[in-house]
């Protein structure tokens, strides 16, 4: 049985439209369409049906994909091998947090950009994100969130752990980091908010992980990157919840304090995640591993 087809089948399947099976395979949606009539007319069973947008695999379909996906990647991964040698002359198409991204992703992968591998780097909320990804767009993204659906695969990265901090100037006026941990919530409840959206996400998870509540202020200043939060926390405008990687300088420094030490502090997972399939290609590999390999450390 011809392997383009069974590539085809299985791209498909995990992207569960002919159009966008097309885009990760750089053909025509009637060229996919034709290879999947092709293929059911050998096996003389239907493996898709066609819906008003996108297709649904048969039981037939299914039971073949299960069967099949692991070594048609196996085998697109020995037809990649020949290329393992020029795998720094290829380009990674990255996409993740931008402060994720910069003060830890890329920095990791400076010993194989040295080597000769280019990066082009994107930003976007996570369903952004997996679509850029699903698209093609992207090669790799990193997220807080797993994925849904067959066609993109994420595997656990690092954990984030998240601090309460402020200016010492407030934490001072608050009487310290002990008069919070004694009075809890209530000392909290009216001090500005330094934030990266409306919602106060990192605010609101502190909040309901630590305090099992909701926060009652509005964000004093809400800004889309935790860099500026940090700057602004610092500068005394407000309260902010941050990733230690991103704070732990300015709290060596006293630039800022932690208002609080929980016993266990609020967490974050990161993913890397990939189409499924495509960790075959040996550039996309082995950014994959270098930062898995890093995030042992993080």
């Amino acid at each position: 049985m011809d392997l383009a087809l069974l590539r085809t089948f299985v791209t498909v399947h995990r992207a569960g439209s002919f159009t966008r099976a097309a885009a990760l395979l750089g053909l025509s949606q009637p060229a996919v369409t034709s290879q999947i009539r092709a293929l059911e007319r050998q096996l003389g069973r239907p493996l898709f049906l066609r819906l008003a947008r996108g297709v649904r695999p048969t039981t037939i379909g299914d039971e073949l994909a299960h069967k099949i996906a692991p070594h048609v990647d196996a085998l697109l991964e020995i037809a990649e091998a020949d290329l393992d040698e020029q795998w720094a002359n290829r380009t990674l198409h990255l996409a993740g947090p931008p402060e994720f991204t910069a003060l830890r992703a890329l920095p990791a992968l400076t010993p194989l950009i040295t080597q000769g591998l280019t990066v082009r780097a994107a930003h976007g909320l996570a369903e952004e994100l997996f679509e850029g990804l699903a698209a093609g767009h992207h090669d790799l993204a990193i997220a807080t969130v797993r994925p849904r659906g067959r066609l993109l695969t994420a595997t656990p990265l690092c954990d984030e752990e998240h601090v309460l901090v402020a200016a010492p100037r407030w934490a001072a006026r608050l009487g310290g980091a002990a008069v919070v941990r004694e009075t809890g919530v209530q000392a909290l409840e009216h001090l500005p908010v330094v934030e990266v959206h409306e919602s106060l996400p990192f605010v609101s998870r502190y909040w309901s992980a630590v305090f099992d509540t909701k926060p009652l202020a509005a964000g004093a200043v809400v800004v889309p990157d935790l860099r500026a939060v940090l700057a602004c926390v610092a500068a005394g405008a407000g309260i902010g919840v941050l990733p230690r990687y991103l704070c732990s300088d300015a709290l060596d420094s006293g630039e800022i304090v932690a208002l609080l030490d929980p016993p266990v502090p609020p967490l974050r997972t990161y993913f890397l995640v990939v189409r499924a399939g495509t960790l075959a290609h040996p550039h996309l590999a082995r950014a994959h591993e270098w930062l898995l390999r890093a995030a042992v450390s993080w």
